[in-house]
């Protein structure tokens, strides 16, 4: 990390770090289905990747670099996303939780590796465009954030569909600390979540905010106890991969759709998805099971 986001860093992050209890991750497997990818590849390095949940139908994944404060490098970055391609091939997986340490969720992209860049090499090879790979999953992803969630990290835990957070978690994009700007969506992701006026504030002051003040903002849907947050993120991607995958998907593609199209286009957009479940078994079988009484079973047909 350069020296001006070290120095905003190490005080508070010694401090937080005294008063955290042990990280409670499930044990992980030793050979978890889809861990090396959708084919054979190499295992990870910066990440913890297993299914876990009481039916194995839910992918966690755990970045893994502590001694960097999980900053997003570009191994990191590259792993994330054969991870997570492999959750989307796994017909078991229904939801994906990913989550950091108790000290940092991530505390931004790796500013090491950033720092002898040029603007031609960015435009030439679309730097940090693979981020987005997150934002395109089309199982839900929830991301489960305690400690830090700064720059890249922010930007990460915004590119998924549900944001749940420890009480002691803390939001920002403090890029322009750094002499430049957030370059993975955070302008646009955190301005659309909080409003102009706050996100304005974040982004030229490279203030933070407390997971209670993100929660109130709208940029965070739950705060939980620290040892609490990965156990009610897991719960939570349980209840969704309980449902049809199939609706599931189609579901996410039309809430998305609010952020993406004005209101006549996204409520076309829902009209048409609306109308494809008629398509589908799982819509039969859900509306059956409602008048007969009983619980679905779908088969995400």
């Amino acid at each position: 990390m350069a020296a001006a986001l070290r120095a905003l860093l190490r005080p508070a992050a010694a401090a937080a770090a005294a008063a955290l209890p042990r990280a409670r991750l499930p044990p992980p497997l030793r050979a978890p289905c889809g861990a090396r990818g959708c084919s054979d590849g190499p295992p990870f390095r910066y990440l913890l990747v297993q299914k876990t949940g009481a039916m194995k139908n839910v992918g966690l994944i755990q970045l893994n670099r502590p001694q960097a404060l999980n900053a997003l490098c570009d191994g990191l970055m590259a792993e994330l996303g054969r991870a997570l391609e492999a959750m989307e091939c796994d017909p078991n997986v229904g939801a994906i939780v990913l989550t950091g340490s108790q000290k940092a969720f991530a505390a931004g992209a790796d500013i090491k590796e950033m720092q002898k860049k040029t603007f031609q090499q960015c435009y030439r090879g679309g730097f940090l465009a693979g981020w987005d790979r997150v934002a395109t999953v089309r199982k839900p992803v929830i991301a489960a954030v305690n400690g830090y969630a700064l720059g890249g990290g922010c930007e990460l835990a915004m590119m998924c569909d549900i944001i749940y957070a420890g009480e002691k978690a803390q939001f920002g994009q403090p890029e322009i600390l750094l002499g430049t700007i957030p370059g993975a969506g955070g302008t646009q992701r955190l301005t659309r979540a909080v409003g102009k006026s706050l996100a304005m504030e974040m982004v030229l002051t490279g203030d933070q905010i407390s997971a209670q003040e993100a929660k109130e903002a709208g940029l965070v849907s739950k705060v939980y106890p620290v040892d609490k947050l990965l156990d009610a993120a897991i719960a939570c991607a349980e209840k969704i991969a309980r449902n049809s995958k199939l609706v599931a998907a189609m579901a996410k593609e039309s809430v998305n759709a609010a952020f993406e199209t004005t209101l006549t286009e996204g409520n076309r957009t829902e009209k048409r998805l609306f109308y494809a479940t008629f398509a589908t078994s799982d819509r039969e079988e859900g509306m059956t099971a409602f008048v007969e009484k009983r619980k679905a079973k779908f088969t995400d047909s």
